[in-house]
């Protein structure tokens, strides 16, 4: 008789969120209000929302979500203490002298800060600060400054150690530590794509990404070897104490993310970069970004647990089980779910709202988890790029100088969106892509 609730509560959460209300306090207000009216029609018992505080306190003591301010610690702190601009000035001395060359060192430095920090937004700020002057400077067509800028940021959302992984092992209910591993060789190969195209786009139209003149090349020989030394070595044996200790079992990703995060306090130490201003920065945007995800959580355990009550759960899944198709039929609508939403919230809201209705389907279709979920990563990273409401082109026009139009940062983000919806499909078509080194890294 009251099936109709479940569904009126999603719609009715999708609105609020719509109108830009906090997302923790719309979810949690949106789960109170359906609570108390399923109370007052006696659909279910009102002990269900006496359980509330036992979930809050689950949250807290979730040991695969702490790995969270971890990375954004590590991330901010490469960010603040300049180490970041370090590498990307580095790489495009050294790339320089090639045609495109700028464009391939922004997708080289946008892999890297990935696989140190997973945060899209400051990989993005940081690189379009840094990097988009220069280029503009040096004749770069600005469509192709903006989009490389602008995808190179969103690697982060699939090369490990993501926090996107992290959110959505948490709610796959499977190891982050494999996801990470699944996750290695699509990220690598995404990035391979983006500079490819980057080195093509500059041999068939040399006036869109030209090389630098002599006067820009101020390094070379063994000066410029030294310093490609000293830049680059410190961030990839990070990148190796990070990834390598999960690779090898030696620990999971909550504990590698601690090494991450007091190897980067060292690294910005031994740099001479580690000032009281800095820490404090630091640990002021990993507090923010922290308790934002907490009360997110809190919110969207809420909400999930009314729904649940409501049998909303049950309402999705009959609905997606059930789809022409069967197994593709359920891959093709919830990739396209995502890919929409991923237009209009954040992964955050998507991960704990949307993805816990879909597990069940997956388990239910035989659907191996790690795969999915590195699929559904690497579905967030295209929606993060797509015009008009991809969150990565908002983060490039805030800090964009004022001749870059939005026009520009539209018009230069389609092809790479085209080229990640390619490896996406292809990474679909092929999950040994994704469970190869998940295989021989934990065993068979």
């Amino acid at each position: 008789m009251y099936e109709w609730l479940g569904p009126a509560m999603f719609l009715g959460a999708l609105i609020i969120l719509s109108l830009g209300y906090p997302v923790a306090f719309s979810l949690a207000a949106v789960g109170m209000l359906f609570g108390l009216i399923g109370v007052a029609l006696d659909i279910f018992d009102p002990i269900l929302i006496r359980t509330m505080p036992s979930r809050v306190f689950g949250i807290a003591s979730n040991f695969t979500m702490l790995a969270i301010p971890y990375f954004i610690f590590l991330g901010s702190m490469l960010e603040k203490s300049g180490l970041a601009e370090d590498l990307l000035e580095t790489m495009g001395i050294l790339f320089g002298p090639l045609r495109g060359g700028l464009a391939i060192a922004v997708v080289i430095v946008g892999a890297l800060l990935a696989a140190t920090t997973g945060v899209v937004a400051a990989t993005v700020v940081a690189m379009g600060m840094i990097s988009l002057p220069i280029m503009l400077r040096y004749n770069y067509n600005k469509d192709l400054a903006c989009g490389v800028i602008c995808a190179s940021g969103t690697l982060g959302q699939i090369i490990p150690p993501s926090v996107v992984l992290i959110v959505l092992g948490d709610q796959l209910g499977v190891s982050v530590g494999k996801l990470f591993i699944g996750s290695l060789i699509p990220g690598l190969l995404l990035a391979a794509a983006l500079a490819f195209y980057c080195y093509i786009i500059a041999l068939i139209k040399p006036d869109v990404a030209p090389a630098l003149p002599l006067s820009a090349r101020t390094l070379s020989g063994w000066p410029l070897a030294q310093k490609v030394l000293k830049v680059m070595v410190p961030p990839l044996f990070l990148i190796l104490a990070v990834l390598g200790s999960i690779f090898f079992g030696l620990a999971t990703a909550t504990e590698a993310g601690a090494v991450g995060a007091l190897g980067a306090t060292f690294l910005a130490f031994a740099n001479r970069r580690l000032s009281l201003k800095t820490f404090r920065e630091v640990a002021d945007t990993t507090m923010r970004v922290t308790t934002m995800v907490v009360f997110i959580l809190i919110g969207s355990t809420t909400f999930s647990l009314v729904f649940r009550a409501l049998s909303g759960d049950k309402f999705v899944f009959d609905i997606m089980a059930n789809l022409p198709g069967g197994y593709w039929g359920f891959m093709i609508v919830s990739m396209l779910i995502v890919f929409f939403l991923g237009f209009f919230i954040d992964f955050f809201e998507i991960c704990f709202i949307v993805i816990p209705l879909f597990v069940p389907v997956a388990q239910a279709l035989g659907i191996d988890m790690i795969w999915y979920g590195v699929i559904l990563g690497a579905n967030l990273q295209t929606s993060f790029l797509t015009p008009p409401f991809g969150f990565a082109l908002f983060y490039l026009r805030g800090v964009a100088p004022p001749e870059i139009t939005t026009g520009n940062i539209y018009r230069g983000a389609v092809p790479f969106i085209l080229i990640q919806l390619t490896v996406l499909v292809l990474v679909i078509l092929i999950p040994a892509l994704v469970t190869f080194l998940p295989s021989i890294s934990y065993g068979r």
